[in-house]
């Protein structure tokens, strides 16, 4: 009996934790449906992935194959320089990857040449890599659908004099695509949002770029669901939801998670702990650090709070005798198995700064959120969260810009007494779930994708 080859994908993220994670799901969804992938990273995020890993004494899957290509980047550079990074990965990598599909597929005895590129939307250039090797293409796109459908309005935007050809702003009045979508500050767009000029430049038109190779891909996924954001499917119908990914997210951390945490989650009374963090990327100054954790000390309320090694810019040590105050009623982790955090019953809500992963996780478990956004997509995703879906509140900066700890506890008393915002949270948790069993929209578009790549 011949035994039938998988098929064999190559998947490759642009290098920050929330584009690698939920590529890194979609993968191990794709191996539960069959196939066999080669996962690509930076060199540079390679070692941290299996740094993070050889901590939990974890294997690699069978079916998943970490590959690594550079980025172009001295390895003592800052990597949070995105357009730097973005700029040099575009000159560097498609070479790199070229070789490395042309290695795989001549060493291989053909039964398990690489017949496609999943590729996050944000490396374009990848497509374009695959399309030159006459190699199958799918895009993913690991943002909020709005998120797209604004960046994919550029040109509109130009014609209509909103920003410049080389994304500069030059009106500033609310801009709404649908009526089913938030109304959005120009000042916001993404770009805008991302460090100096030269970078706001790299990154749009990084964008400019992208969306054109986008139009290269046979298929374009994200993670989402129709009732989340169901105006964006009408504006880029070729997009099909396929979240949300609930798969395993292992082979895709680049901080050990230290799962003590759910431990001490285990001894605390249910609906009771304030779960706190602020994805991979945000960085707060010393006095905001110190103001949230007064306002966590404040509210009265159990807390695990996510304390990344480089969370604050200098040292992140805590106000004054903070640690012995709160006792054991806080918890300090430095990476936490934030999944596994927001299903725990213990868990009353969530303080983020509102990236899609945290978005999505939160909202599949029925939590409701705080929300402190940063950048990127996060402004819109809180506009999502807090008026279009009224799953959690925002916070207001005072006249310095600071996020007092009197409003953090504010906030969190206000949220904790909530009865319909716990209700309508309940409520999405169930369509999520919906979504992705057997018969849901999303559960549809994921297999039909499958038959579409095998």
């Amino acid at each position: 009996m011949t035994i039938m080859a998988r098929p064999h994908l190559l998947v490759i993220a642009y290098p920050t934790q929330g584009h690698v994670m939920p590529l890194m799901e979609l993968s191990h969804n794709l191996v539960d449906r069959g196939f066999k992938i080669t996962f690509v990273n930076t060199e540079f995020n390679h070692k941290r992935v299996v740094a993070a890993l050889s901590n939990n004494n974890a294997d690699y899957e069978e079916f998943i194959h970490l590959a690594s290509i550079p980025d172009g980047m001295e390895p003592e550079e800052d990597r949070n320089q995105l357009g730097k990074l973005s700029d040099l990965m575009e000159n560097v990598m498609p070479e790199h990857l070229e070789e490395l599909i042309k290695n795989i597929n001549e060493s291989d005895n053909g039964d398990s040449k690489i017949t496609c590129v999943l590729a996050d939307a944000n490396m374009g250039w990848a497509l374009e890599v695959a399309d030159k090797l006459s190699i199958r293409r799918a895009a993913f796109w690991p943002a909020s659908g709005v998120l797209l459908a604004v960046l994919l309005h550029i040109p509109k935007m130009i014609e209509d004099g909103i920003i410049d050809t080389d994304g500069s702003l030059k009106k500033t009045e609310m801009i709404q695509l649908s009526p089913e979508m938030p109304a959005m500050n120009p000042a916001h767009f993404v770009w805008l949002l991302m460090g100096d000029l030269d970078t706001q430049k790299s990154i749009f038109n990084l964008i400019v770029s992208n969306n054109r190779a986008v139009k290269l891909a046979d298929y374009f996924v994200c993670n989402s669901f129709p009732e989340l954001e169901p105006s964006v499917f009408t504006l880029v119908p070729n997009l099909q939801p396929i979240g949300p990914l609930c798969a395993s997210s292992r082979l895709a951390q680049f901080w050990p998670e230290d799962s003590t945490c759910l431990n001490w989650l285990d001894q605390q009374p249910a609906h009771s702990v304030i779960y706190v963090a602020f994805g991979s990327l945000t960085i707060l100054d010393k006095r905001q650090f110190d103001e949230l954790a007064l306002g966590l000390e404040l509210s009265g309320q159990r807390f695990l709070w996510v304390v990344r090694p480089d969370l604050t810019e200098g040292t992140d040590t805590y106000p004054d005798g903070f640690e012995e105050r709160v006792g054991s009623r806080g918890q300090m982790v430095g990476w936490a198995p934030q999944r596994e955090v927001l299903a725990h019953p213990s868990v009353a809500c969530f303080l983020t700064h509102c990236g899609w992963n945290s978005t999505i996780e939160g909202l599949s478990h029925g939590v409701p959120f705080l929300c402190w956004p940063y950048f990127a997509d996060q402004i819109v995703n809180k506009s999502y969260i807090c008026d279009l879906w009224k799953i959690g509140l925002g916070f207001n900066p005072d006249e310095n810009g600071l996020i007092s700890k009197e409003e953090i506890k504010t906030k969190v008393i206000s949220l904790l007494g909530d009865e319909e915002i716990k209700e309508r949270s309940l409520n999405m948790k169930e369509i999520a779930k919906k979504n992705v069993s057997n018969g849901g929209a999303s559960f549809k578009n994921f297999e039909d994708f499958v038959q579409g790549i095998k």
